[in-house]
This record gives C-alpha cells, structure tokens and sequence, in this order.
C-alpha cells in the first residue's frame, strides 16, 4: 500500500492511500463502510500491517459510489510528509556505501577505512519537510550545502535486541530522505549541527508498505540538481544492510513504532565532487528511490 499523509484546504492533516493519481481519505472510508480507522499515520503503524491488511481487504470490497465517495484527485491535495512531526530524532547512518567513503576520505575528515559498526548519528523532528517545500539555507551557518538521497526505513514495532533474522518484522514500510548536510558545520566530529539545521530532512513523498517492496536490498536510487544528475547507486551497495542496522541499533536502544532510520547515502555528494559543488538560493534538488516515489525540494537562502 502506498500512503501518504496531506491536507485539503482545510489544512487538517488526514491519511490517504494513494490509487493511480486518485487519494483514498482513510478515515471517509472508515465511515462509509461502518469502520473506525486510523487518523493519522502514526495511528496506522501503531495498529500494525494487521490494519494495513484489513483497509486494504475493505477497500477492495467497496462498491464504486463509495470509492468515489472517499476519492480526491492529487491536484486537489497538499502532500505532507508521510511522519510530519516524528516522536523522535531520525536516525541516521553514515558511511554505508564504500565509494562514499572513499569520496568522504578525499574531501571531508573522515576515515578512508571501512566501519566496521554502523556510524550513527541523529536529526531533529525539527528537520523533516516535505515535498515541494524550500530546503532553508542559513548563509551565516553555512556556505557548503549537501545533498544526500537516501532509502528510509520505518520501524512497526518494538524491539531489543532484534537479530538479522528477525529483523524485517519489525519494518513497517519505506520512504525517501534527502540528508542535506552543511559540510562546514560540523564540530569536533560531531555531525547534529551539520544534519539537523531545520528543514534538513525532506521526507517522502509516500510511505510504502513492506509488503509493496520485494526487496528493499535492491532499489535504484538517484538524485538530480536543476536536472542533472548526481547520484545514482543501489541498496544493494550498502555496506550494512537493514537487517544488520536493526539488530546494531537496537542493541543500543529500543527501537519503537514510527522510529525512522534513514540507510546512508551514495557516492556522488557534492563534497566528493572536483572541484567541490554546493547548493545554492533557487536550486532544485529531486531524490527518487525506486518504488516509492521521487521526492522534490527547491532551495531557498533566509533573509536574516
């Protein structure tokens, strides 16, 4: 199932389902068809792909007056990120391809060696946005703006100490991230200043189920600036794959429902470039992983 969360002109946030270029309003179907459904996105992971399997079982028994009862055209609707507000910080994984960190050795201060445990680090709620909203550029923070196309992972359930094994029946489904980085703002080897500057996690378009993706080890993604392309890799690259960053994470913390661990970048950032390449006022940055969706954002410099 691909969802996605987005607001009318009512600017009340509501869960759809995405079917061709028509929105299914959730909770409209809940009322059509004497159901009580999730509200909200959050509300659906809770409930658990147990839900996702009963709307959906609903949904294709529907008649056609109340499918065209609870149906919205897409050109009618704002898309909102899939989690507009997490409960928690993003998590985020460093390093995951080998060619990035080849490229992240010449250029920025990091390790030419492989890790040998995922590098984790973290980005505000604060950082999410959607897509079709502005990337803020902070020109007195930063004068080296990055882009990043990432495959995320959406926790459905709690879990400690998750083996590999284990590991996908704790995904609930998959987004796009772009992990804009300010290259300059990095501290003594801390990256949340770098990664978490409002609006440095564009998030989406839809949320895809588990059960839409065959295989999650291996998508196409990519990434273009103003039509060109930059990055353009698979997951099967990664270096740590799903399965082995839930059971790492979770042996550091208990992951949760709506937890959000975006996998890392490809090589092709423009820190690795040469000469090097920012982003800058008026840019157009689009992030596509395959079978969920392509993400777009335009860069806007604040006014401060």
């Amino acid at each position: 199932m691909k969802l996605l969360t987005y607001k009318t002109n009512s600017n009340t946030q509501k869960l759809g389902i995405l079917q061709n270029d028509t929105i299914i309003d959730v909770e409209l179907l809940g009322h059509k068809t004497n159901e009580i459904f999730p509200k909200s996105m959050l509300e659906l992971i809770d409930a658990g792909m147990e839900e996702v399997s009963r709307i959906s079982d609903i949904l294709a028994k529907a008649n056609e007056n109340v499918i065209a009862a609870v149906s919205i055209s897409i050109a009618e609707i704002t898309i909102l990120a899939p989690i507009p507000k997490p409960r928690k910080n993003i998590i985020g994984i460093g390093l995951n391809y080998t060619e990035h960190v080849a490229e992240s050795a010449r250029t920025l201060d990091t390790s030419n060696e492989l890790p040998q445990k995922p590098v984790i680090f973290s980005k505000p709620p604060t950082t999410v946005t959607a897509t079709n909203t502005n990337i803020l550029l902070n020109p007195k923070l930063t004068q080296q703006l990055d882009w990043e196309v990432e495959l995320a992972v959406v926790i459905g359930k709690k879990g400690k100490y998750v083996s590999k094994e284990n590991a996908m029946d704790y995904v609930f489904g998959y987004t796009v991230i772009n992990d804009i980085s300010a290259r300059d703002c990095r501290r003594a080897g801390q990256w949340i200043v770098s990664k978490g500057q409002d609006t440095f996690a564009p998030m989406g378009p839809y949320l895809v189920t588990k059960d839409e993706i065959e295989n999650p080890h291996n998508l196409n993604l990519s990434l273009t600036v103003n039509g060109v392309e930059k990055q353009n890799s698979n997951t099967k690259f990664m270096l740590f794959n799903i399965n082995d960053l839930i059971e790492d994470l979770s042996t550091v913390f208990t992951l949760e429902p709506g937890d959000i661990v975006a996998t890392g970048t490809p090589a092709g950032v423009g820190a690795g470039r040469n000469p090097q390449e920012w982003l800058w006022n008026g840019d157009v940055v689009e992030a596509t992983v395959e079978g969920i969706g392509t993400l777009v954002n335009t860069v806007e410099e604040m006014d401060n």
